[in-house]
Formats: structure tokens, sequence, C-alpha cells
């Protein structure tokens, strides 16, 4: 039994890892078609995107982990069901229990790897991806000021520097003409400036030294001399429109929203969409995990019900009823932000749904008996037939 459960387990991985680079291309390939105008501002390298790829897959992981689960787990068994392997090892004398430790080891495997997804690393990637993004911002998009020439990417501003150093962010003899305030005109001369850059807000900043403010307004002029002065320039506007919200609870840790949840900051106190919001991702940061152990563990029955079923057919079929699973789950996360039933209730009763059919099913597998639901459909469909 060593040897059975040691090869199940390695077909296992190896459809799982499979099914986790075809689904996790296809999500990022739709990911970065809805970012274009992000990438189009860009001027990056294979490498580059490959680094923006790699710190994405943590936050699609989270989805992608539970199907692949399934797929795997069921496809494997749907294979040792046609392939007569599984009526060979019960001609031995091998019980579906007996079979249940590779699926359930490989199940819970996926658990912990998607507990870890959830709680730090989808805040690990998308702290890296905004931070990447700011800091090609700066140094390689269209977006970066050049020496020697007038700079009009940013809105209701013109940048000019004699001297610009791209490493170091650095210019010198700079000139800044803003046009954000109506009817006014603001003009910033200074002999020094430097590129600052906030990943968490989303920032790229300028700071002027030692410079002046020419500030006209009708026929009245002002002139004010600086220290230092900061023009603060907003990439989700200039990077089509791209979220640097660091409050946002999908990007969050699930240790920072445990604090939140714990002590409710004062956007909780006030904004009852938001703490609603803040809620229901901190109920999925634990329920969806939870989904690989108990879609593995419905997949290892549905697999003997469906003997006979080609793969093709069979991936379509695991398809479908993760599609289930999934529209279950986004329907309890929908209410749950809504405020309509509890997250608790909305996402953990398809947990509890697939749970009970995944042992009822197991039960009836190893006795070698048909589901009632599925023999009263067998029945209604021959009787369609013979009509």
């Amino acid at each position: 039994m060593k040897l059975v459960h040691r090869n199940i387990f390695k077909e296992l991985l190896s459809i799982f890892g499979l099914s986790v680079c075809c689904l996790l291309g296809l999500i990022i390939m739709g990911r970065m078609l809805q970012l274009r105008e992000l990438f189009m501002s860009q001027n990056l390298g294979i490498m580059d995107l490959l680094q923006l790829f790699i710190f994405l897959c943590p936050f699609f992981m989270l989805l992608i982990t539970p199907i692949a689960c399934m797929l795997s787990v069921f496809l494997v068994f749907l294979r040792m069901n046609t392939d007569n392997e599984a009526i060979a090892l019960k001609a031995n004398g091998v019980s579906l229990y007996q079979l249940l430790p590779a699926p359930l080891a490989f199940s819970l495997l996926c658990t912990v790897l998607t507990f870890v997804v959830s709680f730090v690393g989808v805040s690990w990637g998308m702290d890296m991806f905004k931070a990447k993004i700011v800091e090609y911002a700066r140094t390689r998009s269209k977006l970066a000021i050049q020496a020697g020439v007038f700079n009009r990417d940013f809105p209701n501003l013109t940048f000019y520097a004699k001297q610009v150093d791209s490493e170091k962010g650095e210019m010198r003899f700079v000139f800044v003409e803003d046009r954000t305030l109506k009817d006014t005109s603001v003009v910033i001369v200074a002999p020094y400036g430097r590129v600052e850059t906030n990943p968490k807000e989303g920032e790229v900043g300028i700071v002027f030294r030692n410079g002046r403010i020419f500030r006209q307004h009708g026929d009245e002029l002002n002139i004010l001399q600086f220290g230092r002065y900061k023009v603060r320039l907003p990439l989700g506007k200039l990077l089509g429109g791209f979220s640097f919200d660091r409050d946002k609870p999908k990007e969050m840790s699930f240790f920072d929203l445990w604090e939140l949840y714990r002590t409710p900051n004062d956007r909780m106190l006030h904004d009852t969409n938001y703490a609603r919001k803040l809620e229901t991702e901190f109920v999925k940061r634990w329920a969806l995990p939870f989904g690989c152990l108990i879609l593995g563990m419905f997949a290892f029955p549905i697999a003997s019900v469906f003997r006979g079923l080609r793969q093709q057919y069979g991936l379509m079929l695991s398809m479908g009823l993760f599609l289930v699973y999934y529209s279950l789950f986004s329907v309890g996360t929908g209410l749950g932000e809504a405020g309509t039933l509890s997250p608790y209730i909305g996402l953990w009763l398809p947990n509890i749904l697939f749970a009970i059919i995944a042992w009822v099913g197991i039960y009836y597998a190893n006795m070698e008996k048909t589901i009632p639901l599925v023999t009263l459909i067998e029945h209604w469909r021959a009787k369609r037939a013979e009509s």
C-alpha cells in the first residue's frame, strides 16, 4: 500500500502542477489585458514583466489552489477507475478507505499552501508589485523626467531640468509650471530637486530645495522663497487609473485584517460598508483554504460515481462542479459585504454543504452503492429516452 500511495501522490502532484500553471497563465493574461494602459506607459523588458507576474501570483493562487486540488484528485481517480486499476485493487482486498490517505495528505498539503498564501503571500505580492511599479515609473517609464526636455506627461504640470541623474533621482536647475489651480499660474524655480517615491501611498514626489515660487492670480504676483518644497504626483491617475489604496482588504495580510478586526480604526467606525468588506475578507482568508481539503475529499467519491467518463468530459464536469462551489462562495461574499447575511454563514455554508456530500459520497462509493439522488437522475433520464 505504501507503493500505491506513493504513486498516487506523485500523480496528484504532477497534475496539480500542470493545472496551476495553466490556470495561472490564463488568469494573469486576462489581468494583463486589464492593466494594458499601465504597461503601455512603461519601458519594460521581459525580466521586468516576469517579476511583476511573480508578484501577482499569490493574489490569484488563493483562488487557483482549491480548483487545482479538486481537478487533481478527480482526474487521477477517474483515470484509475477508467483503466480498471481501482477494480484490480478492490479484487485484491483493497477498500476505498485504504486509498484515502494519499488524496487526504495531498489535500492537506494544498490547504497548508493556501493558508501560507492567504496569511502572508497576498500582501507580500501586492506590496512588491506596487513598489516595482513606482520604481519603474520613476526610472524607466515615459513619465521619467529627461534632461533638457520639457515634460508634459503629468496633467497640468510642465517639468524641465537641465541635468538629471536617473539612478539617484537628482536634478539640477529645475523649472516647474503648475496649472492645477483655476485662474492661477504657479512657477517653481530651484537649483536642486530630487525624486522621492512612496510605494505604499502610490506617490512620486519631487522635492525642491532653496528655490522660489512665482504665483500669479490676475494682476497680482507673489514671490516666495523656500528651503524645501514638494510636489506630489498621484501615480494612480497617471498610470491608467491603477489603484494604490493601501487599505484595500483584499490586499492586506491576514494579520493586518486580524488587528483591524480586533481594534477597529476610525474608517471602520464611520464607514460601515468598509467594515463589512473587511470582516468578509477576514472570514474568506479562513474559509477558502479549507476549501482545498473539502473539495479534494468531494472529488474522491465523485470520480467513482462517474467512472468510465472520458478525461476531457471529466475535466469539464469537475470545472462545472467547482463553478457551483465558487458561485455559492461568491454569493456568500456578496451578501456578507452587503450586510444581508453574516459572512460566517455565507462563506462557510458551501464548505459545510460540500463536506456533507463528500462524506456521504465516500460511504456509498466504498459500499459500491449509487447515491439515491444519482439513481433518481438516471431513472429520469431512462424514462425520457424511452418516451
